[in-house]
């Protein structure tokens, strides 16, 4: 029975897939909010899983090797897009990807604990709304503004500069019952793909089939982001928990 995991389909996780076709692993694309529960059905063995999905992991799912989605400072692919400065939003109302909970969950956290607001409702995009958080492909697409909203806030930005650390969004996560051979050819897999995508990429001419971004943006996108945990990384989830369990509490 061949491997199968799961990836979002956005252009930051496409470096940890570089080689895994190769090895003959099943990849299937699902939005972020989806990948933990196809995991724990079985559909998966393994996959990219939303930061605030871990936070919740009972005893047949582990985290592997540290392997994760994290950003150094600016996220550049998530963003708040709002037509007041972020300290004036109070009672607005934010339109926000469903797909993306630890984004959504981030801006919570800035919004509430950061700038003290209290917003009036998150609603979807066709809901009137007087800003709207953008991530991943979509992010991308509109890095450098939405029109018809003056302020834009990265949010890796604004906690980087809030907490001086990073930002982690997703990590790596399998099944607690696959092969033990399996999971080294996954976490193998892995490590070769990080190291091989970059040198992959050169060899491209023309923009991403994802987002319309050309080779040199997307290498200097990826240069701000970090696929390994290392100790701020540690901090930074820590302290992101505490802050998510705070606004619980609320």
């Amino acid at each position: 029975m061949p491997i199968k995991v799961g990836r979002t389909p956005y252009l930051s996780s496409e470096p940890m897939y570089f080689d895994m076709v190769k090895r003959g692993i099943e990849v299937e694309e699902l939005p972020p909010d989806e990948i933990v529960g196809a995991i724990l059905e079985g559909r998966l063995q393994g996959g990219l899983v939303s930061l605030v999905d871990v936070f919740g992991l009972d005893d047949s799912l582990r985290t592997v090797s540290g392997f994760c989605v994290a950003t150094v400072a600016q996220a550049v692919s998530v963003k708040l897009h709002a037509k007041a400065p972020i300290e004036e939003l109070d009672g607005a109302n934010i339109a926000v990807p469903e797909e993306a909970p630890t984004a959504v969950k981030l801006l919570q956290v800035l919004l509430s604990l950061k700038h003290g607001v209290k917003t009036g409702a998150y609603v979807g995009d066709d809901d009137p709304h007087d800003a709207r958080l953008l991530a991943g492909n979509l992010g991308l697409r509109h890095r450098r503004g939405l029109r018809g909203f003056e302020h834009t806030y990265d949010l890796g930005e604004e906690w980087n500069r809030w907490t001086g650390l990073p930002f982690v969004f997703a990590r790596w996560v399998l099944r607690n019952d696959l092969e033990r051979q399996d999971a080294l050819v996954i976490e193998d897999s892995l490590y070769t793909s990080l190291q091989d995508w970059a040198d992959g990429l050169y060899r491209v001419s023309g923009p991403s089939d994802r987002v319309p971004v050309h080779p040199q943006e997307i290498h200097q996108y990826t240069k701000g982001l970090r696929y390994f945990i290392g100790v701020p990384e540690e901090k930074s989830i820590a302290l992101f928990q505490g802050y998510v369990e705070e606004l619980g509490k609320g």
